[in-house]
C-alpha cells in the first residue's frame, strides 16, 4: 500500500494522540491457550502423534483481545465484560492488571465459564511449530440477562470520561443490540461507538462503524462475494444505509480492506506489507482496536482505515494471537 508524504504525516500525528485517549471494551472476554509440545513419538495405542509438553500460555482473545492491542497502543483502557469464577478467568485478569487495564468491570459468575480456545502445536526439536488441533471449551448457557444489562449500566457510568466505545459481540451474550439499543440514548453523539459481531451484524443499527469480515458479510445475507466487487459493494452501502451507520469496515484478508461511508465512492486499500500470513488468529480485533482508537483520536474514517489496514498487515506476519505497539505502527508508516 502506497501512503503520500502529506498522509503519512497525519498518520503519524494520529498514532502520537493515541496515549491522551480513554476506551471502553464493552463485550465477550475470550482466552486463546497455546500448548507447544514436541513430537517424540507415535502411539502403541493409537495411530497418532504423542507429544511432550514444553510450554502452555494464555492470551486474551475476543474482546481481551481487542483491549489487550490498545493498551499496547497507548491508550488508557477500561475493560467491561463477565469471566468466570475459573483458573482462565483468573489468568485474563492478572494479565490485565499487568497491563494497567481497568479490570473493576469485569463480573465474575460462578456458573458460567470463561470462553477458551486451546491451540496445540507440535514441531520436532525446536523447529517450526505447526498448530495440530484446536479445543473450544464454550460455556454450557450464555451470560445471563440481568447480569447483561448490570454491565450496560455500569458502562453508561464510565462514558463520560471515555473518548470511544468498542463492543465485541462474539454470541457468548455479555452483550448484543438490544443492550446498544438501551445505552444510545444516553451516549453522546460525538462519541465513537464500533461494533465487531460475529453473528449478528445486522441486528445492531444507529452506532458509528462495524467492522466485519468478508465471511460474516456472506453469512448476513447468504451470498457468496467471491471476485465479485459489484455485489460486495452493493452488500456493502445495504449495511451502511440500513443500519444506519457512518462508516463500515470490511475485512477481506489477502484482498485488503474496504471502507464505506455514505454519499462516497468505496475505498479499497491492499494489503500493508508482506502478503506471507503467518496466522490470522486475532486480526479482526486487532483492525477494530486500531480503527477504533483512531476515530477517538479525531481522525477522518480514511485515516482510521489505514492505519487499521497497516496494524492488520503487521499482526498476521507475527504467530499466535499478537498484537501491534504504537512504535511498529510509527515505523512501519515511515518505512511504507
Amino acid at each position: 500500500m502506497k501512503i503520500s508524504a502529506k498522509d503519512r504525516a497525519s498518520l503519524i500525528s494520529i498514532i502520537e494522540r493515541f496515549p491522551t485517549q480513554s476506551i471502553i471494551v464493552m463485550g465477550d472476554l475470550i482466552a486463546d491457550e497455546y500448548i507447544h509440545g514436541e513430537i517424540s513419538r507415535v502411539s502403541r495405542e493409537a495411530p497418532v502423534l504423542i507429544l511432550k509438553q514444553r510450554e502452555k500460555k494464555i492470551l486474551p482473545g475476543g474482546g481481551a483481545n481487542a483491549a489487550n492491542n490498545l493498551a499496547e497502543l497507548g491508550a488508557r483502557v477500561t475493560l467491561a465484560g463477565v469471566v468466570g469464577e475459573d483458573e482462565i478467568g483468573n489468568a485474563l485478569i492478572s494479565i490485565f492488571k499487568q497491563k494497567g487495564v481497568e479490570t473493576r468491570w469485569v463480573s465474575r459468575h460462578p456458573e458460567y465459564s470463561t470462553p477458551t480456545k486451546s491451540r496445540v502445536l507440535g514441531g520436532l526439536g525446536h523447529g517450526h511449530m505447526q498448530q495440530i488441533v484446536r479445543i473450544d471449551r464454550e460455556p454450557s448457557a450464555p451470560v445471563p440477562p440481568r447480569l447483561r444489562r448490570d454491565l450496560s449500566r455500569n458502562v453508561l457510568l464510565l462514558l463520560r470520561a471515555a473518548s470511544g466505545l468498542l463492543v465485541s459481540d462474539y454470541g457468548f451474550g455479555a452483550t448484543n443490540a438490544r443492550e446498544l439499543d438501551f445505552m444510545r440514548l444516553r451516549i453522546s453523539r460525538s462519541l465513537p461507538v464500533t461494533i465487531d459481531s460475529r453473528h449478528g451484524l445486522l441486528t445492531y443499527s444507529h452506532v458509528t462503524a462495524a467492522t466485519p469480515n468478508e465471511p460474516e458479510l456472506e453469512a448476513a445475507f447468504q451470498k457468496r462475494i467471491g471476485s465479485d466487487l459489484e455485489l460486495l459493494h452493493g452488500l456493502g452501502l445495504k449495511v451502511l444505509t440500513r443500519q444506519s451507520l457512518k462508516a463500515l469496515l470490511v475485512t477481506r484478508g489477502k484482498e485488503g480492506i474496504v471502507l464505506f461511508e455514505p454519499r462516497r465512492a468505496p475505498l479499497h486499500l491492499p494489503i500493508f506489507g508482506s502478503d506471507q500470513v503467518a496466522d490470522v488468529t486475532g486480526a479482526g480485533d486487532t483492525v477494530i482496536a486500531v480503527f477504533t482508537l483512531a476515530l477517538a483520536a479525531k481522525a477522518s474514517y480514511a485515516h482510521a482505515a489505514m492505519l487499521a489496514n497497516c496494524a492488520g498487515g503487521l499482526v498476521v506476519m507475527k504467530s499466535g494471537t499478537a498484537t501491534v505497539s504504537a512504535r511498529e505502527l510509527t515505523e512501519a508508516l515511515r518505512n511504507a
